[in-house]
């Protein structure tokens, strides 16, 4: 009964019959009408180009959207051409330089020729696509996109798109200029004695700091889209000469076949593409150092970015791998082992060592000396809970402690972490 009650609070049900239609704002059309009229490729007219991006956009809600009409004056003719791009998306300077202005210029560019007849050869040869693409827009990243699926994603990349009347092809303009965080230090792990720079949101920029550590032409950056609704960039990162090609074949297979909408952090990969989910041990490692990033590209292993997240994951993950700190390679070599063994030996009094107590004080009393006996009796005389429960109370604390610490804002985190440790004492 109350199992009954909980299911169907909670239990999500999906409806199959969903008989409503969302209508197009823009020009009051339904979404079947729009599907039927959708086209795939660019028109060479200019109108049905506009009039499909601002549908595809819905221009008239989406406040963020831009179009800049403008007329390309190449003598004789007149060219109607318009841009499209997301605002803030975008760097106001690169468009007016490098698209604008060389459009736009005061004096019209005229074309020039002896003699009637050549002017008319001229106009006749004339190619517009390559006339702009070679010669008025001075950018360094440009492209040209007949589809619209491509256009698209260029748009929402941050990239300005160039239609022209009478081309059937748009010009992709990279003129990238939203804002992101600087490259700072790590703040989830602690540098002792390393590289002070740490992995930002930007995954250009992630890869940038890889390659500035690498200088290896055997160092491959793939990328490709993950989520059918976010499209979210994924970048697989590894040395060609050194990492396995079965290593490397099965990250991708892993990653190019998830059928998902979306991914918007390193965390949810993790989850998808690890061999088990029901396991408690950890298969990938995580990392937002560059530094510690590179060391395993260079021991053969797979490193997966992902946009928007400021955490690489190295594939596959080892027991030593987590007991090692990327400090230790700038430390003596008899050093840094030792400080290897005696993770190990933390290792295994964190796992092992409240069962081992337990079962001490509980069923093997004559183990302990006589004095830590009577010293523990003592303790524990006014204290009406067995020891089992203790433990797991002082577990749960803990977590507890480290959770407060994390989700209460830092001011009031440490009262909070202080007020547990003086009542746990």
């Amino acid at each position: 009964m109350i199992k009954n009650i909980f299911n169907n609070l909670f239990v999500y049900k999906k409806n199959e019959n969903n008989e409503f239609i969302i209508p197009d704002v823009a020009n009051n059309i339904t979404d079947k009408e729009f599907k039927k009229r959708d086209i795939t490729t660019v028109s060479s007219d200019l109108n049905k180009n506009l009039e499909y991006l601002k549908v595809k956009y819905n221009m008239l809600i989406n406040s963020d959207i831009k179009t800049r009409e403008f007329t390309i004056n190449i003598k004789p003719k007149k060219f109607s051409a318009f841009i499209i791009y997301i605002d803030g998306m975008v760097s106001d300077e690169s468009i007016s330089n490098y698209i604008l202005k060389p459009l736009l210029l005061k004096n019209s560019i005229k074309m020039k020729a002896e003699t009637p007849e050549m002017l008319q050869r001229k106009i006749l040869n004339f190619n517009l696509e390559n006339f702009l693409y070679s010669s008025l827009i001075p950018q360094n990243s440009v492209s040209t996109e007949k589809e619209f699926s491509n256009i698209v994603e260029k748009i929402n990349a941050g990239f300005s798109v160039l239609f022209v009347d009478t081309l059937d092809t748009a010009i992709a303009i990279e003129t990238k200029g939203f804002k992101g965080r600087s490259v700072s230090e790590p703040v989830v792990e602690t540098v002792v004695k390393g590289s002070h720079e740490a992995f930002v949101e930007s995954i250009r920029t992630n890869t940038s700091l890889i390659r500035k550590i690498i200088n290896n032409e055997n160092l491959i950056i793939e990328e490709t889209a993950v989520g059918k609704v976010s499209n979210t960039k994924v970048a697989i990162c590894y040395m060609k000469n050194i990492a396995n090609n079965d290593l490397v074949a099965e990250t991708k297979f892993r990653i190019n076949n998830l059928e998902i909408d979306s991914l918007l952090s390193s965390g949810e990969l993790e989850q998808f593409i690890k061999d088990s989910s029901k396991t408690a041990f950890p298969q990938t490692i995580s990392t937002e150092r560059p530094d510690k990033t590179c060391n395993y590209l260079l021991e053969g292993r797979v490193v997966v970015l992902v946009n928007g997240s400021p955490f690489s994951i190295i594939l596959p993950a080892v027991l030593i791998d987590f007991l090692e700190s990327p400090e230790d390679v700038n430390l003596n070599f008899n050093y840094s082992n030792f400080l290897r063994v005696l993770r190990g030996f933390a290792l295994f009094f964190a796992l092992l060592m409240p069962g081992f107590y337990i079962a001490i004080t509980t069923y093997h009393c004559e183990l302990i000396p006589s004095e830590l006996l009577f010293a523990i009796i003592a303790a524990r005389e006014a204290i009406p809970f067995p020891i089992f429960f203790e433990i797991i109370l002082m577990e749960l604390s803990f977590e507890l402690i480290q959770e407060a610490s994390i989700r209460v804002p830092s001011s009031f985190s440490t009262t909070v972490r202080n007020y547990w440790c003086i009542n746990i004492r």
